[in-house]
Order: C-alpha cells, then structure tokens, then sequence
C-alpha cells in the first residue's frame, strides 16, 4: 500500500492540472485536480466506463474527492426509482455515436 500512496504523492507533484492516470481497474482512473479558491491541487478518483482499448468514452466523469461521496453515490445508486428512470431517458435520447480511440497510456497498478 505504501508503495501506491508514493506513487500518488508523485503524481500529484509532478502531474499537469487535469491530469488523467489509468489504473489497473478498467473505468477507474487517478484525476489532478488543480489548486480552486486557496486549497492546494488534490487527487480525485474518476469513474468514466472505457472503451476497448482502455480509453475514457466520456470527456469527464463521476469524480471522487474522498469516502464520504462515494458512499453518498452508493446510496444513490441503489434507489429502485434509478434504474427505470434511466432507461426511460434512454428511450427518449436520440441514438449516440460512438467516441474515438486514444493509444495506451501509464497505467497505476492498484
């Protein structure tokens, strides 16, 4: 575990601002995020489902910053009136075209 943690101090020293890491656990990636309103930049867990070659099919996703959000989203995503109502949205979308495809990257073997 030490070894993970020396890993992210590192990231979070030398990575850009917006910086996206893979991990070893498809569609869970390592974000930078930069310094907001006088807090120092932090490591955030992002949530984005990948494509084949282990590529983010979204722009951004489910960020998060710390335990209590993520059991927060746990709980919301365990509500009854979820699933129904997002199949219903999808429903009524119109059909979406598929994102392109990136070479590999790094990726935090976690």
């Amino acid at each position: 575990m030490e070894a993970l943690e020396e890993k992210l101090k590192s990231f979070l020293k030398t990575g850009a601002d917006w910086a996206r890491l893979k991990t070893s656990v498809p569609g869970v990636f390592v974000l930078k995020l930069p310094p907001f309103r006088g807090n120092p930049a932090r490591l955030a867990v992002e949530l984005n489902p990948t494509d084949d070659a282990g590529n983010p099919t979204r722009r951004r996703g489910l960020i998060l910053r710390n335990f209590e959000e993520l059991e927060q989203y746990k709980q919301l995503f365990q509500m009854d009136k979820l699933e129904p109502l997002v199949k219903s949205v999808e429903t009524a979308n119109p059909a979406e075209k598929r994102k392109f495809v990136k070479p590999g990257e790094d990726v935090l073997e976690i």
